[in-house]
This record gives structure tokens, C-alpha cells and sequence, in this order.
């Protein structure tokens, strides 16, 4: 009898996609995780238009000011308005988790496709890196490539990518072990097909999507260790504004202006909230096992 999962590799690619779009249509869950990222890059791209006042712009007289009419979310310890603070930081935020993600992915993915596909060696080198990776928790290998690369917004996203990469790595070369030995492999192989048709055109499109899942949630835990590196004065430096920079140096006003903290922390939340939630419904609608993605 031919299951569900049969119907749907028989299905072109380009088909499955448009499917499964229509599938986000009628989920509330996804609607509301793919509404809150796109109001985060919107509010990104249009940040100098929204805000009210210039992140930078200082009044010494309105210093930890608490919110009010004027001041929506209050001030910081220099005056700073820090509902525009928010809206710039969330540059940083769509800047490094979603290129730190996309290096890491393209970078993962390349490795673990030729890896499964070849075996041998390759595979087992891969597989002893990425298991050496997995060993070490994430925010000790980002503040050790900081370490090495240096502070700032790039040098932060090198360290994400550099600490994200093998989780892709190995998620893709366990599909492309699951795949490579299909009927329509030794059929497209029988033809004269090259290896590289073979990987990329019909191996890769069918492995991609527990990827995409991945990353999808993978920029949320992107944009949270951005965020702890950012804390630790590792990420953006002054004057541009980060999530993780304020809530550090909100830290000294804990008790005197507490929503220094609490309003980029919210921020942080709601986004990673977004791309989590985004996420999970793209598992069901790829019908991707969970367990795939662990």
C-alpha cells in the first residue's frame, strides 16, 4: 500500500513547494510566527524612518527616565530613548542571525552532502569533527572563535557560522545516505549522469527541507547567542545599538531603571518566539520527523 511519504517524493519539487505554501496559509501557528518575522524585518529595513528619536541622540536631563508619553519605553543612563535603540538593534539581530545561519548552512550543507555521498574517509573525518563540535557547548566555541577573530557585528557572525555549521553538516549527509541508494539514483546514474548531477540536481532537492527547518529555528538561536556575545561586549560595539549590549549595560541600573533590560529582553523573546514557532509548523507541513532534526 503506498503511504503518504511515497505520494509525496513522487511529487516534482517545484509542486511540493507550492503545496506546502498553501499548507502555511491555513495554519494560524505559522501565519502568526511568519507575522512576526516579517514585522521584525520590516521594523529593521524601516527603523530610520519609525523611530522617534536617533539612537545616539543623548539628553543627560531625561537620564533613566521610566516610560511615559514622551518616551514610550523609557531612557537609558545617557537619555537615550530606548524604544529607537530597540528598533535599530533589531538590524544587528536580522543582520547576524540570518547571514551567521546562511554562511553556516551553506558551508554545512556543502561538506555533508559530499561526505554522505563519497563515504570513506571524507565521511569519517566529517563525522569526528562534527561529533568533536557537538561535544563542547555552543557559547564556549563562539566566545573561543571571538576569542581568536576579534569583536564586532562580522567577526561575531564568522564565529556563528563557524559554530553552527556541522549541525547542518550532519543533518544533510544522514538525507543523502537515506537517498543516494533510490531506484531513481541508479536510474539517472545507468543514463551517464555525472556525480554532480546526480548530488545536486536530484539528491539535494529532495535532502534540503529538514534543512530549512534547521535553520529556520536555527536563526532564532542565532540571534539569542548573537545576543550573549553582545552582552559580554563581544558583539556590536557603542554607539551601535544591540539587544544583548543594552540589557549588559542595563545591569548597573537594575534597580533604578529596570525596563532597560526588560524591553530588549521582550524583543529578544517575541523574535525568537517567531522563528521557534515558524519553525515547528514547517516540521508538520514538510512532514519531517522531529527526530530528524535532533
Amino acid at each position: 500500500m503506498e503511504t503518504h511519504q511515497d505520494q509525496e517524493s513522487i511529487i516534482p519539487p517545484a509542486n511540493r513547494w507550492i503545496r506546502r505554501v498553501k499548507k502555511i496559509k491555513s495554519n494560524k501557528a505559522g501565519l502568526l510566527g511568519a507575522f512576526i518575522i516579517a514585522g521584525l524585518i520590516l521594523v529593521a529595513l524601516t527603523a530610520d524612518l519609525i523611530s522617534p528619536y536617533s539612537y545616539k541622540e543623548q539628553d543627560l536631563t531625561m537620564m533613566n527616565s521610566p516610560p511615559s508619553t514622551e518616551h514610550f519605553m523609557g531612557t537609558d543612563e545617557f537619555g537615550r530613548d530606548v524604544f529607537s535603540r530597540i528598533l535599530h538593534g533589531s538590524r544587528i539581530s536580522v543582520y547576524v542571525g540570518v547571514v551567521s545561519v546562511g554562511l553556516s548552512v551553506l558551508l554545512g550543507s556543502l561538506l555533508g552532502a559530499i561526505a554522505g555521498y563519497y563515504g570513506g574517509l571524507l565521511d569519517r573525518g566529517l563525522s569526528l569533527i562534527t561529533d568533536l563540535t557537538w561535544s563542547l557547548p555552543e557559547i564556549l566555541v563562539a566566545l573561543l572563535l571571538v576569542a581568536v577573530v576579534g569583536a564586532g557585528v562580522e567577526c561575531v557572525i564568522i564565529a556563528i557560522a563557524l559554530t553552527y555549521w556541522a549541525q547542518y553538516a550532519r543533518l544533510i549527509r544522514g538525507q543523502i545516505l537515506m537517498l543516494k541508494n533510490e531506484i531513481y539514483v541508479e536510474a539517472t546514474r545507468s543514463l551517464g549522469a555525472t556525480d554532480f548531477t546526480i548530488l545536486f540536481k536530484h539528491l539535494f532537492p529532495n535532502a534540503i527541507a529538514p534543512v530549512i527547518v534547521a535553520a529556520t529555528i536555527g536563526i532564532g538561536q542565532a540571534i539569542v547567542l548573537e545576543a550573549t556575545l553582545g552582552f559580554l561586549g563581544m558583539g556590536a560595539q557603542p554607539p551601535t545599538p544591540s539587544w544583548g549590549a543594552m540589557m549588559s549595560n542595563g545591569t548597573a541600573y537594575l534597580f533604578i531603571s529596570p525596563w532597560v533590560i526588560i524591553f530588549p529582553g521582550l524583543a529578544m523573546m517575541i523574535t525568537v518566539f517567531g522563528f521557534n514557532l515558524f519553525g515547528d509548523v514547517l516540521v508538520d507541513i514538510m512532514d519531517i520527523r522531529e527526530d530528524t532534526l535532533k
